[in-house]
């Protein structure tokens, strides 16, 4: 696959400075990946050859449809379901037939998903470049301090590859950096929502609802990653 497609530039998705811009990142490599692959990738032997092995999960699948373009879809489900009747299902009977210990690291249908493959190899290396960037300039480290939120998924993703690519010195500064961002966004979701809660209470009866009526969708944002507002 074109890694082309996966090159997003960090102050592009930064400079806005509004919601989590790892989510950001996700959301337009997925974009571009559902739209690659329901475009003329679907005839490229490698990308048919991947697409086959670990199929979609329900959610991409989802978003192909919605991309209208029903030949493409249909012409990766032709061959992904003769490969799986190749196979004669053997992957769901050995996952049946093995220790039920065992199932858990077991994959069967649906439990790979090529966009998803995709999204996280192409978002672990832009973690990492933003990790490197924290470290070396000084005006990106502002620029991250200036973000609207984290998600609670990205802040762990962003941790995580701090841990592993800075020195240890200098991931302590780091992490206090991202957690003071999700906690912001933090602690203004679930005043939200315990307002919102409040707000059923007979004894609230003309109260404001200030900003509490979108504080489930934000509550899931937050948690997810997902935007189900939208």
């Amino acid at each position: 696959m074109r890694d082309s497609i996966y090159t997003i530039p960090i102050s592009e998705v930064f400079e806005p400075r509004k919601g989590c811009p790892i989510c950001s990142i996700r959301n337009t490599l997925e974009q571009r990946c559902v739209e690659y692959i329901m475009g003329a990738a679907m005839m490229e032997p490698d990308v048919r050859i991947e697409t086959n092995r670990l199929g979609f999960c329900a959610d991409h699948f989802e978003q192909m449809l919605h991309q209208k373009n029903r030949l493409s879809l249909a012409l990766m489900l032709e061959s992904h379901l003769k490969e799986l009747k190749e196979q004669n299902f053997k992957p769901i009977l050995q996952k049946a037939r093995a220790n039920p210990k065992k199932r858990g690291a077991m994959s069967t249908v649906n439990d790979t998903c090529f966009v998803c493959e995709k999204i996280e190899w192409a978002l672990s290396r832009m973690l990492d470049t933003i990790v490197q960037l924290y470290g070396r300039d000084a005006d990106f480290r502002k620029l991250f301090s200036e973000q609207e939120s984290l998600c609670l998924p990205h802040l762990e993703k962003l941790l995580c590859a701090g841990a592993d690519k800075l020195p240890k010195k200098e991931y302590p500064a780091f992490e206090k950096a991202a957690l003071d961002l999700a906690m912001k966004n933090f602690d203004e979701v679930s005043s939200d929502v315990s307002h919102f809660c409040k707000m059923f209470d007979y004894r609230s009866a003309g109260a404001d609802w200030g900003n509490s009526r979108d504080s489930i969708e934000r509550a899931i944002l937050l948690l997810t990653s997902r935007n189900f507002s939208e």
